[in-house]
């Protein structure tokens, strides 16, 4: 059997890339990584482009195992990987509309992040082009006796980001679902043209702004990589503190939103006390409530004293005295049972298709956490359980979270007994040449990729790839037989982020 090492050949390799190799491929090499893909041999991890390049990110899923391999396209034209591959439809849309890179064979061809209103084409490609008449959006048609559309959003009912849903149901039961996205495109990928790996790791903390530790964790490892910089150990334990404190205070928040979308106020409101217990906790401690702006290059910029710990300490505490109840209640509640058991169920074999990270990959029996299986410090000196479970409905997802909840009251408690004095952060060197560097990080949401490239000190060119563009696609799947109410609650327990997703 294959392995994505195979297609880095010596003479393929470039030099400057760390820590996976990158290898530069013909179209037939391009073609055999899409047909792993499709074959289920291996994980598409990302697919991005430059003006007259297109990478793509593999992992194998035996071997763990990581590749990232190239191909030039001058011509402007690459064989098509979303062909083969559904998972990768979206990424080559979006390259077409960043770029004007044309995937060939490409099943849609339809724009994904350009929604007109750019007054140019291909912003990034050389030369950008002009604009030519536009084209009205068209979703794609259910037929059978009897359906109606149903449109919502892009500006929804509460203060959460735009995206346009269109379902069509017959009476109450849903056929299909079309999300269209895009309305937060910000142009972050043109943004880090330039920039200082200050400023860079500041806009990259900013992309989701409830993902703020993990975004500038994983830029950071990806820098250091490049540069081959050494972070101090204490700085290494207090990013895994930082990251574990965002996590908890995320699924606190999520678990609770999502029994209020199934009408139970009382989980919600008992969740967001601790949720805000966790954040009132971080800004006392580190100085900020998301704790934005601590991970940098080379280490952190803020360091942990006594008072900090002993605030942390008394927050688990109250959280170890209160979660269970609240689990407990959740359990033994028929009339919220009845909204999640067996509701928006995941498939396993579509989890696996698209690489499901995250609660929603773990709750249909996908076991990545790249915590665990790319092991990165301190992880790897950490003892914690990753949570699995196969029913890949509402409730599975309740649940992963619940576990992971618990497990990060542990990992916190670990860290904090652990953690070695020493210096916060070491000094990145500038050099002349180019250097590229890759890192998967473990967010809440699941597995976010960074890869960059170096020249003199600057970001040349910077790609951040968030768990949600292959989530986003799964919830169309799972709400389809489920009744139009239900959706709310399926995508609560999704909980996709628009601006991670809308580079």
């Amino acid at each position: 059997m294959p392995s994505p090492i195979d297609l880095t050949r010596h003479d393929r390799k470039v030099s400057h890339h760390r820590p996976w190799p990158r290898a530069m491929v013909d179209a037939s090499g391009w073609k055999l990584a899409a047909s792993e893909l499709a074959g289920g041999r291996w994980n598409l991890l990302d697919l991005w482009g430059e003006p007259a390049t297109v990478h793509m990110a593999i992992m194998d899923q035996d071997t763990a195992d990581i590749v990232t391999v190239s191909l030039d396209c001058p011509d402007g034209n690459y064989p098509s990987v979303g062909l083969h591959h559904p998972p990768a439809l979206r990424l080559e849309r979006a390259i077409g509309d960043l770029y004007g890179l044309s995937a060939e064979g490409l099943p849609d061809s339809r724009p994904w992040l350009d929604h007109d209103r750019w007054g140019v084409r291909a912003p990034l490609g050389e030369p950008c082009k002009p604009l030519p008449k536009a084209v009205p959006y068209r979703f794609l048609a259910a037929e059978g006796c009897g359906l109606h559309q149903i449109p919502v959003g892009p500006v929804h009912a509460g203060i959460i980001e735009p995206g346009h849903f269109r379902f069509t149901a017959s009476g109450e039961t849903v056929v299909r679902l079309e999300a269209r996205l895009g309305y937060t495109h910000k142009g972050v990928e043109g943004l880090m043209m330039g920039l200082s790996l200050e400023r860079a790791a500041e806009l990259a903390g900013r992309v989701s702004g409830d993902s703020t530790v993990a975004y500038a964790y994983a830029f950071s490892r990806a820098t250091e990589a490049a540069i081959e910089l050494v972070v101090p150990d204490r700085a290494v334990w207090l990013r895994a503190l930082l990251a574990e404190l965002e996590r908890l205070a995320n699924h606190l928040g999520d678990i609770g939103a999502i029994c209020n979308d199934a009408s139970f106020a009382l989980m919600h409101a008992h969740c967001s006390v601790l949720r805000e217990n966790v954040l009132r906790a971080s800004h006392r401690a580190f100085g900020h409530r998301l704790l934005r702006d601590i991970v940098v290059p080379g280490g952190v910029n803020r360091d942990l004293d006594r008072d900090g710990i002993e605030t942390i300490e008394a927050t688990l505490r109250n959280i170890r005295r209160r979660f269970p109840a609240l689990v407990e209640l959740y359990d033994n509640t028929a009339s919220l049972q009845d909204r999640t058991v067996s509701t928006g169920v995941l498939r396993p074999a579509l989890a696996k298709q698209y690489s499901a990270g995250g609660p929603i990959g773990r709750a249909s029996g996908r076991s990545f956490d790249a915590r665990r299986t790319l092991a990165y410090p301190p992880y790897d000196r950490l003892r914690f359980e990753v949570p699995i479970l196969h029913e890949g409905d509402v409730n599975a997802r309740v649940w992963i979270r619940v576990r992971e909840v618990e497990a990060s009251l542990a990992l916190v408690e670990q860290i904090l007994g652990e953690l070695p004095a020493g210096p916060l952060r070491g000094n990145p060197a500038h050099r002349q040449e180019t250097q590229e560097g890759a890192a998967i990080v473990e967010g809440f949401r699941g597995d976010i990729l960074v890869w960059l490239r170096l020249r003199e000190g600057q970001v040349e060119r910077c790609r951040l790839r968030d768990p949600s563009w292959f989530q986003w696609p799964l919830l169309e799947a799972v709400i389809e037989d489920n009744i139009v109410a239900d959706f709310p609650l399926c995508n609560k327990s999704f909980n996709c982020s628009y601006s991670g997703h809308d580079l």
